[in-house]
């Protein structure tokens, strides 16, 4: 398995990057790269494992990752059927912090993306009207040329650096620097995860996909995603729970057993404390969402 420094191509000619894909899925490798991303999903559904947080995506989502933050999405498995006609969509832009010059962003007039930028290493979900504003100036970015490029993009990074309407992914800060090595191996073992989740997973199992000792994987463990792994396999258990109240149309019994639980009541309790409501209240709400659009 290659090292998942992700090195981004860009061209000689342009100071920053822009990307559209579409397909069955994003790049479905844990990763990083030194440049901040910024990442709108115009098509997709899935779970996404940014810094130590795994949460559910859907389209129409608006991220912000600051430099080195590691992360990856992982479409829904209907999405890699054969016979599939899904696709994911995404128009992602690329920068260096440095791109136009060291001392940029360290000027008085543009402190406030000085500090987004900070922040971002955190992971920042864009929301409400601004995330409305930052698409159109995203489509208008993919068609600019010239000086109007650079213009539309510090319009969009003052745009979120001066709005409330967004959302901190994670509650720490992600380190400076991360090996990739360190990427690499925990790339083996979310991909693990992601693949077997639905059974029981021992702590020997795991940590010999780390090439670890036990003893020593649940200290290496902690210590990347600030989680334990039973903490980190609950959240990828519930995510996919989720999904499956949202997307089909199965009874709470079978989401229960079908997201890895072998306790009707373990799982509206762990299911209720990181989405603070139960399942049956988390498919009601949706149902009603859904009538009313």
């Amino acid at each position: 398995m290659k090292p998942h420094l992700l090195k981004v191509p860009h061209k000689p000619e342009s100071s920053f990057s822009i990307y559209q894909n579409k397909d069955k899925n994003f790049y479905n490798q844990w990763h990083f790269h030194p440049e901040i991303e910024l990442i709108y999903i115009h098509k997709g559904r899935g779970t996404r494992f940014i810094g130590n947080d795994v949460h559910r995506f859907e389209p129409d989502e608006l991220c912000l990752f600051g430099a080195n933050l590691a992360h990856m999405w992982r479409c829904d498995p209907e999405y890699f059927v054969d016979e599939s006609k899904l696709k994911a969509e995404v128009t992602v832009i690329y920068f260096q912090h440095d791109f136009l010059g060291d001392k940029f962003f360290n000027t008085p007039e543009l402190k406030n993306i000085e500090t987004l930028l900070e922040k971002a290493k955190q992971g920042i979900k864009i929301t409400g009207s601004t995330k409305a504003q930052v698409k159109t100036l995203i489509n208008k970015l993919t068609e600019a040329s010239g000086l109007e490029r650079i213009m539309t993009l510090l319009n969009i990074l003052e745009k979120i650096a001066t709005s409330k309407e967004r959302e901190y992914i994670n509650t720490i800060y992600q380190p400076e620097k991360i090996e990739w090595q360190e990427a690499d191996r925990l790339n083996k073992v979310f991909q693990y995860i992601s693949d077997n989740f639905q059974k029981k997973i021992t702590l020997e199992e795991i940590a010999s996909v780390a090439n670890l000792s036990a003893k020593a994987f649940c200290r290496y463990f902690k210590s990347k995603t600030r989680k334990t792994l039973q903490d980190f396999l609950l959240e990828v258990k519930i995510a996919h729970a989720c999904n499956l109240i949202l997307e089909k149309d199965m009874t709470i019994y079978e989401v229960c057993y079908d997201s890895g639980f072998n306790n009707l009541s373990n799982f509206n309790r762990y299911f209720k404390k990181l989405m603070n409501k139960t399942p049956l209240e988390f498919k009601k709400e949706h149902n009603m969402l859904r009538e009313v659009g």
